[in-house]
């Protein structure tokens, strides 16, 4: 199970609207072994197409250097679909190297970057086999009564 905060599904969501209609991604980092999504990192798409995403290899290196600095980890890996909906593509199984990350997909097919709702849906990817998985969202000490 994903748990993530709303702030930071609602700056994934966003994300994916900016940049729709080409694909967007990016990375949540959190402390090493935690599991808890904390650091919302947008990246840009290499690719700048709307059916393929590719982090920029020097702009990567950068982020896996931060993270190895601050004792993170990749703890959600995220990326748009802008046609179809939130499941992961054969490429994007090839793609996924970190065992303990989640992929969080977001389609954008619906509405595009106008107002409207997504698919927000997350995955375990590992060995090639796809395992969806809930995702929860907790409540902040503002919202309970």
């Amino acid at each position: 199970m994903l748990t993530i905060a709303q702030e930071i599904r609602d700056a994934i969501v966003a994300h994916a609207k900016r940049d729709h209609p080409d694909e967007a991604c990016g990375v949540v980092a959190g402390p090493e072994g935690s599991d808890r999504a904390e650091r919302f990192v947008p990246m840009v798409n290499a690719a700048g197409s709307p059916t393929f995403y590719e982090f920029d290899s020097t702009e990567l290196l950068a982020l896996y250097k931060d993270m190895d600095a601050r004792d993170e980890e990749p703890v959600v890996i995220y990326h748009s679909h802008t046609a179809t909906e939130a499941y992961p593509s054969r490429t994007d199984i090839g793609l996924a190297s970190e065992p303990n990350a989640h992929y969080v997909l977001v389609s954008t097919r619906e509405h595009g970057n106008s107002d409207g709702p997504v698919e927000f849906r997350s995955y375990r990817i590992i060995d090639g086999v796809v395992t969806e998985e809930e995702v929860t969202i907790p409540a902040t000490e503002e919202s309970t009564p």
